[in-house]
């Protein structure tokens, strides 16, 4: 399979892959009975809003597909967020982002704070042969989430006291379409988990962790390998990945032929920085 190149036309398909994901995660999280979490989403245009009351971290808060031609709902949008007493964060991909949108963003206070990688690379026909020491094995059913949930919960660094959260939060996915999670294991240890989206001919590894004394031995390197495989036997045609610029994960993921597609620019809100979110 030939190697695409780096096109705008690319770098929107990424995009729009990351948006169904992020989309199907909110809307599993939102269809919980009750809605415990408060979960929204908003539709702005091009623009996608997502919001989550309980959940104040940008990942849950965040507006992704933002462009030129969104403009005039950039007002609207901000006072979504304004009435949920929330502060929002901007994703922009280099093609659709030019400087009337970076322009209206700095008049409304907001201004760049980072970047983040998007990376894609192909998928991989042949099976990973992994050392003897690791195993990856596929989540087969609802009664793994709880293993699942503890691992992503440490894995992350969150306080142990969430894991439930992160078991509701994820067992929701287990039978949405395009979800596949997997189970890392280490001399036999459950290590780390990992997960892929897939969304027609792009698989998106949306998550990745291992716990801290588990780190170096190869398990996210693994964990890629048999997802880059998992991908090429849905038929697939292209792999992403996000990872933050220059760290561990991109370089793992550069290793095994993985290239770099953009580097999105993450735009907060000068004047809310440090202050208390609902």
């Amino acid at each position: 399979m030939k190697f695409p190149l780096v096109t705008h036309s690319l770098a929107e398909r990424l995009e729009l892959a990351e948006i169904r994901f992020v989309t199907s995660r909110i809307q599993g999280i939102r269809e919980r009975a009750g809605n415990p979490m408060g979960a929204e989403i908003a539709r702005f245009g091009g623009a996608t809003a997502y919001y989550v009351r309980q959940m104040p971290w940008p990942l849950f808060n965040t507006v992704k597909g933002l462009g030129p031609d969104d403009l005039d709902e950039l007002d609207p949008l901000l006072a979504f967020y304004k009435e949920r007493g929330r502060i929002c964060t901007f994703e922009l991909i280099p093609g659709k982002t030019n400087a009337a949108v970076t322009r209206a963003l700095a008049e409304r206070g907001y201004f760049q704070e980072g970047f983040h990688s998007c990376l894609y690379g192909l998928p991989e026909p042949t099976a990973p042969v992994l050392p003897p020491y690791l195993r990856i094995e596929p989540v087969t059913g609802r009664g793994q989430f709880e293993l699942y949930g503890a691992l992503h919960c440490a894995g992350t660094g969150m306080d142990p006291g969430g894991t439930q959260h992160f078991i509701d939060n994820n067992i929701v996915l287990f039978d949405r379409p395009g979800w596949r999670f997997f189970l890392g294991y280490i001399d036999g240890q459950p290590a780390g988990v990992g997960v892929m989206h897939i969304d027609g001919e792009v698989a998106s590894c949306t998550l990745a962790a291992t716990l801290p004394e588990f780190r170096g031995r190869g398990l996210q390197t693994a964990m890629l390998q048999t997802r880059m495989h998992e991908a090429a036997k849905a038929g697939c045609r292209i792999v992403a990945a996000q990872a933050d610029f220059g760290s561990a994960s991109q370089n793992n993921m550069e290793r095994l032929g993985m290239r770099l597609a953009y580097t999105r620019a993450t735009w907060g809100q000068l004047a809310a920085r440090g202050s208390s979110s609902r």
